[in-house]
């Protein structure tokens, strides 16, 4: 389970890179909701422990257990929607007594754990489109129920980390061409469609939520309230911000008029407080850590690893680049965390576990 590797092969940027992000988060959770720093901080060094733990255990091992991570996975999923707590009108968190989950969250890195095994045992049938419906099959099943949660962003999170897994695990790129050839006029009728008035196709919320983007005057009191106040607290910040924990009557933050602003909307009060250079830094530093990730990946000694950590490369660029279109609003609202940075202790926690994967898959590089 444990090998002996060369403290060298350890990827400390990797690491440093993912401490400071961590380091953000926990100064802009102290500003927007101070009573949750400590918890915070907390979720980070536990994050931390299972980082450094999982980074030693070869992950092949770990791999060889596939089907249980998959159906594991469905079983938590199958737990929410059966005995899920009901908040905020979605039924998305488990609780075990004190402890409370959210199993879409660690979804997305078992589905990366078992994907990686999945498509490197039958790599040589990846480009056949039996074994690609069959892999979209087998995404379905979780998506459904992420889906049905509901948690539309999450749901779209998975599908496009699904489809950075395929990529990287070498599907054809005249399959990746034809698929896009026939998803892209299909996203476009089904857009048209959940824009019309009867549809019934996605919840009322989700709709208003696109209209609120496309007219965001005529929604300015509601649905794009929050996105609205989001632009004008980073706009304020202008260059420099207004400064950790100002007490300025006019910040947004302190006007309360972004709610749980130590989550979905976390990037307006890096804006606000730290300016345009806060912000640029924060986007930085999350850039760097997806490409190292894709730069282990390049490097791995087998696809499972590649995919791993090409996965959570993906994972890491897309939630960041929906969180922060969320915020700048070049996005319709949608909740999703801003890794490393958001409070949100599950989606942290298995944020840490999945670097740790990349960590051993650096350990194990070709040399």
């Amino acid at each position: 389970m444990f090998k002996h590797y060369r403290l060298r092969d350890y990827d400390f940027k990797l690491i440093l890179m993912v401490l400071a992000a961590s380091t953000i988060g926990i100064m802009i959770i102290g500003s927007a909701m101070e009573s949750l720093q400590t918890r915070q901080l907390a979720g980070v060094l536990l994050g931390i422990f299972l980082m450094l733990f999982i980074s030693v255990i070869d992950y092949n091992i770990v791999l060889k257990l596939y089907w249980l991570i998959y159906m594991g996975n469905l079983i938590l999923l199958l737990a929410v929607m059966l005995v899920g707590d009901d908040s905020g009108g979605a039924q998305r968190w488990l609780e075990l007594g004190s402890f409370r989950f959210q199993p879409s969250e660690t979804a997305k890195i078992m589905l990366i754990l078992f994907f990686a095994q999945f498509i490197m045992k039958h790599k040589e049938r990846l480009n056949t489109f039996k074994y690609i419906f069959l892999c979209i099959g087998l995404v379905a099943i979780p998506w459904a129920l992420i889906y049905k949660q509901p948690d539309m962003s999450t749901s779209i999170v998975v599908l496009l980390v699904f489809c950075t897994l395929m990529f990287v695990g070498g599907l054809s790129y005249k399959i990746i061409l034809g698929v896009l050839a026939v998803v892209v006029p299909a996203f476009l009728i089904v857009l048209s469609l959940v824009l019309q008035p009867d549809q019934d196709i996605i919840k009322p919320y989700q709709q208003n939520r696109i209209l609120a983007f496309i007219n965001p005057e005529q929604y300015a009191t509601e649905e794009a309230y929050q996105q609205l106040n989001s632009i004008t607290a980073i706009g304020s910040g202008q260059l420099d911000g207004k400064g950790y924990k100002n007490n300025e009557i006019s910040s947004v933050k302190n006007g309360n008029y972004i709610s749980q602003p130590q989550t979905d909307f976390i990037f307006a009060i890096i804006g606000e407080e730290f300016g345009f250079k806060g912000s640029l830094v924060t986007v930085i530093l999350l850039m760097l850590i997806a490409l190292e990730c894709f730069s282990v990946a390049a490097k791995a000694k087998d696809p499972a690893g590649t995919i791993i950590a090409g996965g959570m490369g993906g994972l890491v660029a897309f939630q960041s680049f929906i969180n922060i279109g969320v915020a700048t609003f070049i996005l319709p609202n949608t909740g999703l965390p801003l890794p490393f940075i958001s409070y949100g202790l599950t989606s942290l926690v298995s944020l840490y576990i999945g670097i740790g994967f990349v960590l051993n898959v650096r350990l194990q590089c070709k040399h």
